[in-house]
């Protein structure tokens, strides 16, 4: 039977970790499932999805659907080429999920864009008119939400904050580049920067051994997490610069040891000369933490309506007479 309240289904595709749910309008997760991310093809990978779908959606009415997913992307092409999914080029995602809950709008936008859209209706983000959510995890990422819209960009890759090239020639990035945020800031960067000057973890060498290490006084771990702060501090100086955001809302792994980042973030731009709007920008942790990518791909569903003639993000309607 039906719920008897209007339920979206919230997709959240990652390298690691395929999740989705039911979440009412005001922001509630009803149910959820998740598998782990198959390391096969491409069509494994759907099929695990597919299989979380299923047993989420029997016996079950939805508005509509919206998937967070790794980027790159086309919106408008409803397809995804996620970087940490190898056996995903230009996987047609939102037919796919489409034909499987026919009838109903189906959404697609980055996962950071998500979680700054999670973060703006139900987190820290609450009353901001030009908010930047950044996560910094296994990788550094970002998205926009201007005066309540999600701003995705021509194919939905806006804010690529990870990308910024803040130390030409330096560390390689994933993406080929050199000096990227992404390769400074990003869990595995600060975690390979102190071991590569002496630090030793007591026991598996990740994020939360330099945590601990740092809380401990470590001076090569507390150097990483400022490294990190720090190029966080400049991505947002050239996001505030750009779009004059009033606010920033910073989620992720790195993120969970605030006490050691958000100093070293909110110090650094307080201390930097320049513009008064840039250095002031107000900077928050996160709220929603593991469930703002759901929460985020669920109020993709119930964003305003696209402007005629179509844009990014755009709902994928089924066609009149669709078989879907």
């Amino acid at each position: 039977m039906a719920l008897t309240f209007d339920l979206a289904l919230a997709v959240d595709v990652g390298g690691t970790k395929l999740a989705a749910a039911l979440v009412a309008p005001d922001g509630t997760v009803v149910d959820r499932r998740s598998a782990a991310t198959p390391p096969g093809d491409g069509d494994e990978v759907w099929r695990a999805l597919e299989v979380v779908l299923v047993g989420l959606t029997a016996g079950h009415d939805v508005v509509g659907v919206g998937i967070a997913s790794a980027a790159p992307m086309d919106v408008r092409a409803g397809t995804v080429s996620p970087v940490n999914i190898r056996g995903w080029r230009g996987f047609p995602l939102v037919d796919r999920v489409s034909a499987l809950v026919p009838g109903v709008p189906v959404r697609l936008a980055g996962d950071a864009v998500c979680m700054a859209l999670a973060e703006y209706h139900h987190g820290a983000g609450r009353g901001s008119r030009a908010l930047l959510g950044m996560v910094v995890s296994t990788g550094v990422g970002g998205g926009f939400v201007f005066d309540g819209r999600a701003h995705l960009g021509a194919l939905g890759n806006a804010g690529h904050v990870g990308h910024f090239v803040l130390e030409p020639g330096g560390p390689l990035c994933a993406c080929g580049a050199r000096g990227c945020s992404e390769a400074i800031a990003s869990g595995p960067s600060i975690v390979r920067w102190a071991s590569d000057r002496g630090w030793l973890a007591a026991g598996v060498a990740d994020g939360r051994s330099l945590a601990a290490s740092a809380r401990a006084g470590d001076p090569i771990a507390r150097a990483a997490f400022r490294r990190s702060g720090e190029a966080v501090a400049r991505v947002i100086t050239v996001a505030t610069a750009l779009c004059e955001v009033d606010r920033v809302v910073i989620g992720g792994g790195v993120a969970q040891a605030w006490d050691l980042l958000g100093p070293a973030v909110t110090g650094s731009l307080a201390g930097w000369p320049g513009l008064d709007f840039i250095r002031h920008v107000d900077v928050h942790p996160a709220q929603l933490g593991v469930d703002a990518g759901l929460v985020g791909a669920a109020a993709l569903v119930r964003e305003p309506a696209p402007s005629a003639g179509g844009e990014a993000g755009a709902p994928r309607e089924p066609a009149a007479g669709s078989a879907r």
